[in-house]
């Protein structure tokens, strides 16, 4: 029963648990956006799995724990959005988000950790926790 529960999860969860993901894999540029701020976006629908619930709690846990200087500065945020709500549309529509999806950005530039999310987030949090804090830091140094 374990074994069946770990492939499900490992296997199963990150293509079939939630609704699209925006196109944009990895990195893509937005010219709208310029700054040297780091905002961390975890847009989502209003029903929500127990998954998608954990990858935001982990998101948001993992960049108060690893930046907590640049956190309480506002210079990192975390955001959680529902896709529907009215009030959401403009900032999906300017990141080109579509679906369920975890995002980083600077600048113009945009990191998408969904698939990392569902990979890791539940099975192996310090996986996930190591990705953000690779990423983030290359955000930094830019």
């Amino acid at each position: 029963m374990k074994a069946f529960k770990f492939i499900f999860l490992l296997i199963l969860v990150p293509f079939f648990a939630c609704s699209s993901q925006t196109s944009d894999n990895k990195q893509a540029g937005t010219a709208e956006v310029s700054s040297d701020k780091i905002e961390a976006y975890y847009f989502h629908f209003t029903a929500r799995c127990t998954t998608c619930k954990t990858i935001e709690a982990s998101a948001k846990e993992n960049l108060e724990t690893l930046y907590p200087n640049q956190y309480k500065q506002g210079l990192i945020t975390f955001q959680s959005v529902n896709l529907e709500e009215a009030s959401s549309k403009p900032l999906a529509d300017r990141l080109g988000i579509s679906g369920q999806t975890l995002l980083i950005v600077k600048g113009d530039k945009k990191i998408n950790l969904t698939n990392e999310g569902f990979m890791y987030a539940v099975v192996k949090p310090e996986k996930f926790k190591e990705i953000i804090n690779e990423k983030v830091d290359g955000l930094m140094a830019q």
